[in-house]
Order: C-alpha cells, then sequence, then structure tokens
C-alpha cells in the first residue's frame, strides 16, 4: 500500500475512518483539563555555571528572612518628607498590619520599613542617647555622693578610733591608779560626748536603720581599737614576741580592712543596690541603642505626632544626611536616584513590604496568597492615603501575567476563529464547507491540548501562540483539499452522477490523491522546522517544538482523513436528496484575481533571470539586516501594557483588565532602587585571609564605579558585601570595633589579621547579617558574596560584562569568583535564544533539504527539484529578518523561533506549487502551460490558506502581551513573504529548472489517465 492508497481508503472507508478519530479524540481529548498554567520566567532557565552557583547562593546565604518576597510601595506628592506624609506613612503601615490578607502573609521581623520609619527611629535613639547621658550624669552623681559619704563616714570611723584610744589609755590609767575616780568619770564624760558627737555628725546624713548600722560600725571600730591597744601594751612590756604581735595585729587590721571596705559600704546597702540596677538598666539601655533595637510602629508614629515640622525637618536633615550610624546611607535606598540632599524635599519615597512565602518561588511567579494579599495592599492604598501610591510586587506581576494570558486568549481566539469563517465564507461561500472547517480545527485543538495534559506540559505565555498557529494551518490543509475537491467535481463530475470516479467520493479520492504526498511533505517539513527546536537548552521552548509538531500532525490527520471522510458522506447524502454540492474552486474563474495569480508565471515565461536577480538583491539586504537584529529577554517582554481604550468597549467576556505593572516597573527603573535587580559575585576558596578580604574590596571599589551599579543620591553605591557589614556592625557595636580595631594594624578598615576571629565574633554579635554575606559550614568559611544593585533599566549583557570584569579581580591565589544573578542568568538566556536561532536555522534547512532532495528523488527522479522547491523559502528566511531589523523587532522566547517557523510554514506553499507543477507538466506538456495552471490553480488556494493564515497570526497584534503582538506581526510577514516567494519567485525557479535540469517533454505524448486524476488510475 502506497500513500495515494491510504488517502483512497478514507473515501472508500469514510464511516470507519469518521468513527476510529472520534473515538481518538475523545479518549486523547480527555487530557486536556489536566493542562497547568505558569507565568514562571524561571521555567526559561537553563543549566549553566551562573544558575549553579545562584541556587548554591540561594541554599547558603541568607538574607535575614528566608522565603521572603518584598512589595514596593511608591509614595508620590507634592512633600512626600513632610510631618503630615511621614506620619500618613506610618498609619498606612499600621492599616496594612491591621488588614487580615496581608498580615498573614508579612514576615517575621521586620515587616514594613520605609524612611518614616527611619526618621522616627533615629529620632526616638537620639531621645533615648539624650536620656542615657542624662541618666548616666545622674548616677555618676549619685555614685559621687554615696562615695562621698561613705568618705565621711570613714572619717568619723577614725575619729572614733581617736576617741577610743584616750579611752583606753584613760583606763590603763585608772588601772594603775594614777588617777582617781572623780578625775576618771569627768574625762570619761568628755570622751563620751566626743563620741555622741561623732554618732550626732553621721545621723544628719543618714536614715534610722542606717544610723542603727553605723552604730554597730563604731561599736565594732571601738572594740577592734581596744584590742589594738592592749596588743601595743603587752608587746611594749615584752609579754610577747614579734612574731606573735604582728600575726595578731594583723588579725586587727583585718578587722579594720572589713569595717571601712564592706561595713561602711553596707551602711548605704539600698542605696549602692538602687544604683547598681540603675547602672545594669543604663548598661542594657546602652546595649539595645548600640544593637539597633527597633521601636514598634506604635511607639514610631508616637513620636512623630510628638514633635513639631521644625523638629521633623531637623531630623529629615539628619537622616538624610552624612551621618555615622548608616541610617543615612539606608535612608537613601528608599529615595529617588534623582533625589537631591539639601533641597530636604521629594516628590516620592519608597515604603517596602516584606512578605513570607510558604516555599521558594520563582521570577515572575507567586503563590495564590501573595496575589490576594497584594491586591489588598493595592485597595487598602486606595481608601486609607490621599498620596498616589504605586504598588508593586511580583503578586500584581504575577496576576497580571496570568491575567494577560487569559485575556490574550479571550480576545486572540474569538478574532481569529471570526476572520478564518469570514475568509473562509469568502473562499468557500459554502456555510457547510465553513462548518466542516471550524469543526476540524476545534478537534486538531482538543487532540494538541490532550497531548499536552497526558504529557504534563504546562501551558505558558508562549502557548498562546500554538491555537492560533494551528487554526492557520488547518485551515491551510482544508483550503487544498476542498478546493482540488472542487476543481476535479467541476472538470469531472456532474449532479447525480454516481460512478466513482465523477461523484462525490470519487472526486474527493482524486483530490486526496493529488494533494495528500503534498499534505505528508507539507507535515514532514513543518514538524521537521518545529522539531529543530529541541536543539534549544530552554525548556518551554523544546516544548513549544514537541506540542507545535503534535498539533501539526494531528491536523493532517484530521484535514487529511476525518474531515474528507464527513465532507464525502454529508455531501453523499445531500446530493442523493437533489442538493447540487459543486462549488467554484476560488481563484480558478479568471478575473482580476486570476490576473493577479498569473503575473508569477508570466514573469517566469518573459524575464526568469530578472527576478531571479532582484530576489537575490532583496535577499542580500535582509542578510545584512538580520546581523543587526538584538536579542532580549527579560521581564518587560511578558508584561502588557494597558489595553488601547476601545477594547474597553468590548463585550465581557472578552473585556481585558487593567494592566499597571509594565509601567509601574518602568517607573520604578527610572527613579528608584528595584529590591529584585542584583548582580552577586560569589567567591570560593580560603576566603578567610587578608589577602581574600583585599581582593574583595578591591572589586567592590570596581564594581562600584561600573556604569550598571545604583548609585543612591548620596553618591554612594548600594553594594553589600563582608566589608560593608563588617563596616556597619562596627559602627554601632564596641565589643565588635574592637575586636576590628586589633585586627586592622594600618587603619583602612579591612582586618589584615586574625580575620578567621573577625568573622567569628561578626557571627557571634550580627548573626543574621553575617549569614547574609559569609557561608560558614562546620566551623570552616567556605564562600563569601558580594551583592551589586544594579539599574533596573540597565542591559543584561552591560552588567554581564562588568559583573564579569568585577569577579576578575578576585579570581586567583585560591579564589574563585563567579558573577551571577538574574540579570547574568537572563543574558545567558539571550544567547542561548540567539543560539536557538541559528542552530535551529541551520538544521531546518539542512534537514529539510535533504528530506525534499530524497523526496523529490523518490517521487519524481530529481533532487534538484527538491533544493529549488526550497530555495524561495531560504530567501523568505532572509526577508523577515531584514524585516525584524527594519521594524526594530528583538529575537525574544517566540520571535527567536521565527528561522525555523518560516522554513516550516514557508515550504507549504512551495510544496504545493511544486508539486501541481509536476502534475500540470505532465498532464500539458507545456511549461507555460503547466505555470500557469499551477498559479491559477493552486494559487488560489494558497492566496486563501495565506489570507487565513496571516489573518489568524494577524490578531496576535489584539493580544495583550507585547512579545505575541511581535509575534503576530512577524509571522504574517512571514506568510506573507512565503505565499509572495512561491507564487512569484518559484515559477521563475521552476521555469529555469524544467528548461536546464527537467524532464525531456518532446517524449511526452499526451496526459494519461493516472495524471489527469491526480495519480490514481481508472482500473
Amino acid at each position: 500500500m502506497n500513500g495515494r492508497d491510504l488517502f483512497s481508503a478514507v473515501t472508500e472507508h469514510s464511516r470507519a475512518v469518521i468513527a476510529v478519530l472520534l473515538v481518538a479524540t475523545v479518549l486523547v481529548g480527555t487530557g486536556a483539563p489536566m493542562v497547568e498554567q505558569s507565568s514562571s520566567l524561571d521555567q526559561f532557565q537553563s543549566d549553566s555555571t551562573a544558575a549553579e552557583k545562584l541556587e548554591y547562593i540561594d541554599a547558603n546565604f541568607s538574607s535575614g528572612q528566608d522565603n521572603t518576597t518584598t512589595v514596593q510601595l511608591i509614595l508620590r506628592g507634592d512633600d512626600v518628607l513632610s510631618k503630615d506624609a511621614l506620619t500618613e506613612s506610618l498609619e498606612l503601615q499600621q492599616s496594612l498590619r491591621a488588614n487580615r490578607t496581608v498580615n498573614r502573609t508579612l514576615a517575621n521581623g521586620t515587616r514594613t520599613t520605609g524612611v518614616a520609619n527611619i526618621v522616627a527611629t533615629v529620632a526616638i535613639q537620639r531621645e533615648r542617647a539624650a536620656e542615657i547621658r542624662r541618666e548616666g550624669a545622674e548616677i555618676q552623681r549619685e555614685q559621687a555622693r554615696l562615695n562621698a559619704t561613705v568618705e565621711s563616714l570613714g572619717n568619723l570611723l577614725n575619729e572614733t578610733r581617736e576617741v577610743q584610744r584616750e579611752y583606753d589609755r584613760l583606763n590603763r590609767s585608772r588601772a594603775q591608779g594614777e588617777l582617781n575616780d572623780s578625775t576618771y568619770r569627768q574625762r570619761a564624760a568628755r570622751l563620751d560626748e566626743q563620741l555622741a558627737a561623732i554618732r550626732g555628725r553621721a545621723d544628719e546624713t543618714l536614715t534610722d536603720t542606717q544610723s542603727a548600722r553605723f552604730d554597730r560600725q563604731i561599736a565594732q571600730v571601738r572594740t577592734l581599737q581596744t584590742q589594738l591597744d592592749q596588743l601595743n601594751a603587752t608587746y611594749q612590756r615584752d609579754e610577747i614576741d614579734e612574731s606573735t604581735y604582728r600575726e595578731r595585729a594583723g588579725a586587727v587590721e583585718d578587722g579594720f580592712e572589713q569595717v571601712y571596705e564592706r561595713g561602711l559600704p553596707g551602711v548605704l546597702r539600698e542605696e549602692f543596690a538602687e544604683l547598681g540596677d540603675r547602672g545594669e538598666r543604663l548598661a542594657d539601655q546602652r546595649e539595645q541603642l548600640q544593637n539597633g533595637s527597633q521601636p514598634t510602629l506604635d511607639e514610631q508614629l508616637e513620636q512623630l505626632r510628638s514633635m513639631n515640622d521644625s523638629e521633623i525637618d531637623e531630623s529629615v536633615s539628619a537622616v538624610l544626611g552624612q551621618s555615622d550610624d548608616g541610617s543615612g546611607g539606608q535612608a537613601f535606598s528608599f529615595m529617588p536616584t534623582s533625589y537631591d540632599p539639601d533641597s530636604g524635599e521629594a516628590n516620592a519615597t519608597m515604603l517596602l513590604v516584606f512578605q513570607s512565602q510558604e516555599s521558594q518561588t520563582v521570577q515572575g511567579m507567586a503563590s495564590d496568597r501573595i496575589v490576594d494579599s497584594q491586591n489588598a495592599i493595592e485597595q487598602i492604598v486606595a481608601s486609607s492615603t490621599d498620596y498616589d501610591v504605586l504598588v508593586f510586587g511580583s503578586g500584581i506581576i504575577s496576576e497580571e501575567t496570568d491575567q494577560s494570558m487569559a485575556d490574550s486568549i479571550a480576545i486572540v481566539g474569538p478574532m481569529a476563529l471570526l476572520f478564518v469563517v469570514l475568509t473562509l465564507l469568502v473562499a468557500y461561500r459554502d456555510l457547510l464547507d465553513i462548518a466542516l472547517g471550524v469543526f476540524g480545527i476545534l478537534v486538531v485543538l482538543v487532540w494538541t491540548f490532550g497531548f499536552m495534559g497526558w504529557m504534563e506540559i504546562t501551558f505558558n505565555q508562549i502557548f498562546i501562540a500554538v491555537p492560533v498557529l494551528l487554526i492557520g494551518l488547518s485551515i491551510d490543509y482544508a483550503i487544498h483539499v476542498f478546493m482540488r475537491h472542487r476543481e476535479e467535481r467541476a472538470e469531472q463530475g456532474s449532479l447525480g452522477d454516481t460512478d466513482v470516479d465523477g461523484g462525490v467520493r470519487g472526486s474527493m479520492r482524486v483530490a486526496l490523491a493529488s494533494v495528500g504526498v503534498a499534505l505528508v511533505w507539507v507535515t514532514a517539513t513543518t514538524v521537521i522546522g518545529f522539531l529543530s527546536n529541541l536543539v534549544s537548552p530552554l525548556p518551554p521552548i523544546q516544548d513549544f517544538g514537541v506540542v507545535s509538531s503534535v498539533g501539526i500532525v494531528a491536523a493532517m490527520i484530521i484535514f487529511g482523513g476525518l474531515v474528507p471522510a464527513l465532507k464525502v458522506e454529508i455531501d453523499g447524502f445531500l446530493e442523493s436528496r437533489g442538493f447540487d454540492r459543486r462549488k467554484r474552486a476560488f481563484g480558478t474563474g479568471g478575473g482580476a484575481l486570476g490576473s493577479l495569480l498569473s503575473g508569477g508565471a508570466v514573469a517566469a515565461r518573459k524575464a526568469p533571470i530578472v527576478v531571479l536577480a532582484i530576489t537575490l538583491v532583496l535577499s542580500a539586504g535582509g542578510a545584512y539586516g538580520a546581523t543587526q537584529v538584538d536579542t532580549s529577554f527579560s521581564q518587560e517582554d511578558f508584561l502588557a501594557e494597558d489595553p488601547p481604550g476601545w477594547m474597553d468597549n468590548l463585550p465581557e467576556p472578552f473585556r481585558p483588565g487593567e494592566y499597571t505593572a509594565k509601567a509601574n516597573l518602568e517607573y520604578v527603573n527610572e527613579n528608584f532602587i528595584r529590591e529584585d535587580s542584583e548582580a552577586q559575585i560569589l567567591v570560593e576558596g580560603d576566603v578567610a585571609t587578608p589577602q581574600a578580604l583585599d581582593r574583595l574590596q578591591r572589586a567592590n571599589d570596581r564594581a562600584a564605579e561600573t556604569d550598571v551599579a545604583v548609585v543612591l543620591s548620596n553618591d554612594e553605591a548600594r553594594i553589600r558585601s563582608p566589608a560593608s557589614v563588617i563596616d556597619s556592625v562596627a559602627a554601632r557595636n564596641e565589643t565588635f570595633n574592637a575586636t576590628l580595631a586589633a585586627a586592622d594594624t594600618d587603619g583602612d578598615g579591612v582586618p589584615d589579621r586574625n580575620v578567621e576571629g573577625v568573622f567569628d565574633e561578626l557571627f557571634a554579635v550580627a548573626p543574621d547579617e553575617a549569614e547574609g554575606v559569609i557561608h560558614r559550614e562546620d566551623g570552616e568559611y567556605r564562600a563569601v558574596r558580594m551583592v551589586v544593585s544594579v539599574k533596573g533599566g540597565a542591559s543584561s549583557a552591560d552588567v554581564t560584562d562588568q559583573m564579569r570584569a568585577v569577579a576578575e579581580e578576585i579570581d586567583g591565589d585560591g579564589l574563585t569568583a563567579t558573577a551571577t544573578g538574574q540579570p547574568i542568568t537572563f543574558e545567558i538566556v539571550q544567547q542561548e535564544l540567539l543560539d536557538t536561532v541559528i542552530e535551529s536555522l541551520l538544521i531546518t534547512l539542512v534537514a529539510v533539504f535533504a528530506f525534499l532532495m530524497i523526496a523529490y528523488r523518490l517521487a519524481h527522479g530529481s533532487a534538484v527539484l527538491g533544493a529549488v522547491t526550497l530555495l524561495p523559502v531560504a530567501f523568505s528566511v532572509s526577508w523577515i529578518l531584514g524585516s525584524m531589523y527594519l521594524l526594530g523587532m528583538p529575537f525574544n522566547v517566540l520571535t527567536g523561533m521565527i528561522t525555523s517557523l518560516t522554513v516550516g510554514l514557508g515550504v507549504a506553499y512551495s510544496i504545493h506549487l511544486s508539486e501541481r507543477f509536476n502534475v500540470e507538466l505532465e498532464r500539458r506538456g507545456s511549461v507555460d502551460a503547466a505555470l500557469h495552471k499551477s498559479v491559477t490553480g493552486t494559487g488560489g488556494a494558497l492566496l486563501g490558506s495565506a489570507a487565513t493564515t496571516v489573518g489568524g497570526f494577524g490578531v496576535l497584534y489584539f493580544a495583550i502581551l507585547p512579545a505575541l503582538q511581535q509575534f503576530g506581526i512577524i509571522t504574517g510577514l512571514t506568510i506573507i513573504y512565503a505565499f509572495l516567494a512561491s507564487v512569484f519567485v518559484l515559477p521563475s525557479l521552476l521555469t529555469l529548472w524544467a528548461r536546464y535540469l527537467g524532464p525531456d517533454l518532446s517524449e511526452s505524448s499526451g496526459p494519461t489517465a493516472a495524471v489527469a486524476n491526480g495519480g490514481v488510475d481508472d482500473d
């Protein structure tokens, strides 16, 4: 059985074909509901060193809050640094925290932050610092007072000892009989008065409890003094030796020392204890202030409300000035990059909201809870502030990307079907044929999406083009089959003729036999074109090639089997009841259309060399333009602009939503730091050495000088590295500062000895910040990183080149430095897109070239004819690339497939015309006649096919996604160029081939029956 027998079976066993294919449709279609959707840009990442290092960073470094995403709120107004504006910013934060939907997503630790928080915090810290200084001075004064009191009491004890010595001498004199009782009493009374006076002077400064304690100290001192006096007298009488005297005297002196050093302070123990508690509280307050302890949001708001305008202005000036506490540099991160610190006024500032994610998400994709919360944030800011607030976050981007996909399908799908129906109405002029065509399209789509579901292929942004592609190709197949069938009916059949070769079934058999081989070849070459995308390292492009190929094969099966079988059964049923189903083929009735289509044949007959020369000139220009086409892969490619106003008048569910993410993204790129726009330098190896830190410092300085680094309005680049973290922590922590000072012998701020000790202390006092830039594993320091904030609008190529140059500053001496980050991985994707363009084009051209040469050699005995058939398509490739250059369209994830798509789609037009030419050449025996018949016959089908395909792809211009709009425009041009090349260039090539390399027409005596029937024998 050959191909023609297979197509004949469609008409001979039409009912069985219908049954089998409908059952297959049901089985395959059950997979369609299983198709999942994703808008993540991470799916476009491929394996690369930069991507691997980025994964290493994500796994081993901490940003302080794991699994968080940042929402940027831009507050815009006349003076966003006024008291009212700053207060309103804090009140907005309170509203966000009070909202249940938002609050459940807020990260632990820092939840929201902005200039208002810094201004309030600095004001609070300054007040607290002043209070600490006042309290410290008060404690010092109280300490001095207590010390003076103790010293005074000590002096009183000394006086007591002197009186006691007099008492002891008096007692000895009396004991020795030197004094009578009267004299003793008089002297003793004077001494008692002196002791009482001492107690009285003490009572003036002591409480009753303290006086009682002091009395006990006096009693102890008098006792000890008496013991000492007795010991001295005994020693003077030589009753004890010197050694014994010293031993006993030492014990007495220890008693005195205990009284003076412990007993006297004990008199004031409560006051000393209270002073100690105050000192500890003061130390805690100092430590909290030193470690940057953050006041609560309520405390911040209360602080701002308590300040007058001049105090606010002073605090703002302090915060947005050259402060030594690091608050200024931090505050500048929330200000526009064009902010003038000298003005003290700004029309915009940024507020950050930190949200926790249930798991690590990827670029351009957010969970439903994040999407819902960011939508809630938009609603809150709209209702709770008078300022214009721009909300920018991954949830909003994710929702708009998904919404743009849905809106694009809702708009483009019906428009494509409507255009196809209108075009077919003109071409077919028959409602039944139109209905069959639309039904066939739906079945093809069911097969395609069912395949995606069963194979678990995710529907992403670029797959929106698949339905449009298949609609165009399906109608292409349908037009060729239906138009060829109509030609055969017009030439051979008549109403009521039951002969198999003259009736509905026979005409369809001849039509399928005539165009069936071409359909198979077209399908094969188109599939080759799309499967060439398998060489791309980008998974979505690979999936696009596979799914498109499956859809194309499905289109051939449906429009080469199911639809013809249905038409045979339906037309046969209707004609058996007297309805004439014969229709004129499009473009075969002469007139202006026929004359236009025959222009290529006329030019081929009169001046084929001129046509070829003009074609070569145009192709050379296109080839030059091809070398100038840029490559693009960025988030902006997938963000929709706000739809035109007329779309607002569309009925539901076709009316698109509002889109602000792209405009907001552009505003943030131009005026603020993009929190997600960072390049990173990963350094691995022996990083805890002075040499490593010196290299990192040089790299830090070079990164700050690059064109792509964000420079804040204080003229400082925003770079985070071990050096910046060390400086920041040392500025506020005295303990760490002392460790750093000991390790920094030359005073340049970079440790030049004991680096491990500095790192150890950094992890001890500021573990979160240390983990953000240093990776420690099992006590060993394995890697460090430098994070450079880059301009959101900077070219990924520039970022990659400049960051790799920065990495080279570090590389060497046991260190390996790798530049990575989103801009760099995106640049790698761009390069892979360009590689895809080149490789897929080469593979497609070579594969299709080989396929056609073999196929034409086997079918027609001429391999050269296969090359001739492909040549117009090669010309159209250069034309379309030149057009991309003229239109300023870059290669992106969709347009990057245009070269292989041009070959895959364009070769269909050439094959149909080339095949028809061969049939007509054998039938008519004349090159001119064969060309004229082929161009006016098949040319009409090609024109109808091109019109529907161009219209189908052209409606992508109305898609919401910019990449789809570009893809629709450029693919529409591709079809136009392919049609023009096949109708106006290929005839000249076929003429030259027939003249110099074709068959010997003199041997032909006339057409055979098989040739006349499109290759189907009469028997």
